[in-house]
């Protein structure tokens, strides 16, 4: 039952995701023309950020059992970015992002710990990437011995871009997309190879 659910959840989001990512695309597209403004914000000292929102996932292990022939729908759990600003346009960063992914009825988590670098190409616009370590784990609500227990490490590199909708002394509210690719190692050798891609809000503090 929890797996039928589970799936009708995940089509549901896959079908939205391209309307969503279609009105973000279009906000930051206006938003961008109607604010052709220089940089004015004054940026220092240290940065948190945590984003919410949804995506698709593509996994293909070594042993066969998955294929990047179909994708989930992925929820993406309160990603995290800390920081420290350089310069008035450059950070140095550590991103954690996260995604729930469905392994035969069991519910994972694919995400990584990644020391990156975040640069504001204009005042409300930045992009940011790194790489850094893939973890891939049993979700914490769905850790089952001996079945979903196991935790798995490798390498991952990700990329990002965001554009600042709201700002407000040290706040900001972004819409952001991001892009992660991954390889965990598995036992025996194997492999698990992840392609992430995630679209949300980001509420971040400077």
């Amino acid at each position: 039952m929890k797996s039928i659910k589970m799936k009708t959840i995940k089509k549901q989001m896959v079908s939205r995701m391209a309307c969503v990512a279609f009105a973000l695309v279009s906000s930051i597209t206006y938003a961008q023309n109607a604010n052709p403004e220089t940089t004015t914000t004054q940026r220092d000292g240290f940065i948190i950020e945590f984003s919410v929102g949804g995506g698709l996932i593509s996994l293909e292990d070594s042993e066969g059992i998955q294929t990047f022939d179909t994708s989930q729908g992925t929820f993406v759990l309160p990603d995290l970015k800390l920081g420290y600003m350089l310069n008035e346009k450059l950070a140095i960063t550590a991103a954690m992002p996260g995604n729930i992914y469905e392994f035969q009825d069991n519910d994972r988590h694919f995400g990584g710990f990644i020391p990156s670098l975040q640069y504001w190409v204009k005042d409300r616009w930045w992009i940011h990437g790194g790489i850094g370590l893939a973890i891939d784990s049993p979700a914490l609500y769905d850790i089952k011995d001996n079945v979903n227990d196991d935790w798995n490490f490798g390498c991952a590199v990700m990329a990002s871009t965001g554009y600042e909708i709201y700002k407000k002394k040290n706040f900001a509210l972004n819409v952001q997309s991001k892009l992660v690719l991954g390889r965990a190692s598995l036992e025996g050798d194997a492999h698990r190879d992840a392609v992430i891609f995630n679209i949300g809000l980001g509420f971040s503090w400077l």
